[in-house]
């Protein structure tokens, strides 16, 4: 028995990295969750490779109906919706004077317009249950995760796309936390500092990943891989089971009372340039 039980979740970027233990932690406790990929094969393995009860949308989420179509994907299989963690996305890094137009439109595509857009698709899921249940005097509460970066909170140098985009992740939280709290919808947000993924793992040829037909380089340079064990006062990279502890702290119940927040999850980087 799980503290979610018979909850229907969404993480988008499910099939890897921090999405995929997000997913499979979710799943232990008790939900019921849609798995999402790039790659519909990639998705539908880790799927197969879950426990508990999932569903597959595969599909590059910033293109057409991809946001509504992955709602639907959860209301087809399980009618309902009570947790969603826009997770999904990528790195492209380059100093500001060197960035193209493309590598920044990318990366405001994917983590800023395409959280945006699966809230908006949701939102008759998620409102229209809690209008009647305000009516009948009745408390449910649902949860919307955005994973954000203390990139996003502190800017880091060489992801002027990143950053900007991380932290927009940020007002879109506070904003929906204001306009959806009524609904008991609780909407939260969770800055990573350093997780050991493909994200921040070595910068070598077999570390990429194909967007519409194009290679994308993957990983940093071994010397800033070097650097973060010093930065980071607990010593070391986080683990994306560590790293998804903080996200399923957000989606439990434990979390009805935390609301427009944001999360640092970092090992205690916490010091930088913040607003």
């Amino acid at each position: 028995m799980g503290v979610l039980d018979d909850k229907v979740a969404i993480v988008t970027g499910s099939a890897r990295g921090i999405g995929r233990a997000t997913a499979e932690l979710l799943s232990a406790q008790g939900a019921k969750v849609v798995i999402n990929d790039l790659d519909a094969d990639v998705a539908q393995q880790t799927a197969s490779e879950i426990a508990g009860e999932t569903a597959v949308f595969g599909g590059d989420l910033t293109k057409g109906d991809a946001p509504e179509q992955l709602i639907q994907t959860a209301i087809d299989a399980w009618g309902k919706i009570d947790i969603i963690v826009n997770n999904a996305g990528y790195t492209l890094d380059a100093p500001i004077h060197k960035m193209s137009d493309d590598w920044w439109d990318r990366m405001v595509a994917i983590h800023q317009t395409v959280p945006f857009k699966v809230l908006r698709a949701a939102a008759p899921h998620l409102r229209e249950p809690a209008k009647k249940e305000k009516e009948e005097g009745v408390e449910v509460f649902r949860k919307i995760v955005n994973v954000a970066s203390i990139s996003g909170t502190m800017g880091n140098a060489g992801q002027a796309n990143y950053s900007a985009a991380k932290n927009g992740v940020v007002g879109l939280t506070k904003t929906v936390a204001k306009e959806w709290g009524q609904f008991k919808i609780n909407c939260n947000a969770v800055a990573f500092g350093f997780v050991d993924t493909r994200l921040t793992q070595s910068k070598v040829d077999d570390n990429t990943m194909e967007i519409d037909g194009e290679k994308v380089q993957l990983g940093i340079p071994d010397q800033m891989r070097a650097m973060a064990a010093m930065m980071i006062p607990l010593g070391r990279p986080a683990t994306v089971e560590e790293a998804a502890g903080g996200i399923f702290f957000l989606c439990s119940p434990w979390s009805n009372y935390v609301h427009g927040q944001v999360l640092n999850v970092s090992g205690g980087v916490i010091n930088g340039m913040m607003s």
